[in-house]
């Protein structure tokens, strides 16, 4: 696995907590509808459209009173986010959903070591994790689990 994006991990982690876990999926291409580009701006949706996209979120919000303030802090910080941050977050979530799960187990530990760093070490901690094994990433994760949260 190489060196993950930090940044982008972090936006794709915390994004992630907030939107349906399909949101950026693409449906196959025949499966798209001819007329998607044709879609209308927000404001001339019909109610019933609005509500079909409204509706995970605010399911995933009344289903856990105890990630609400998670959710709408990440919510508060897509929209500081520039257009360029915004799509490095939504590559970092793709990224994420192909991961299998020991890569993921990684990406967390490295991820939660990472967050208290300078941008040098975590160079040298990027520079160290290119030229471990597999075998010596495995035991560096087992060494330095992340946080519960």
């Amino acid at each position: 696995m190489r060196a993950l994006p930090i940044l982008a991990l972090a936006t794709a982690v915390a994004v992630a907590a907030l939107l349906p876990r399909n949101a950026f999926a693409s449906p196959p291409q025949e499966a798209q509808p001819a007329a998607a580009a044709s879609l209308p701006a927000w404001d001339q949706l019909t109610p019933a459209q609005r509500e079909m996209l409204v509706a995970p979120v605010r399911e995933r919000w009344n289903d856990n009173p105890g990630a609400r303030a998670r959710m709408y802090e990440h919510a508060r910080r897509w929209q500081t986010m520039t257009p360029e941050q915004r799509k490095r977050a939504r590559h970092g979530m793709q990224r994420w959903r192909h991961m299998d799960p020991e890569q993921r187990a990684q990406a967390r530990a490295l991820f939660d070591r990472m967050r208290g760093m300078t941008p040098e070490q975590r160079q040298v901690l990027r520079d160290q994790w290119k030229a471990m094994t597999p075998q010596q990433r495995r035991e560096w994760v087992e060494r330095n689990p992340p946080r519960e949260r």
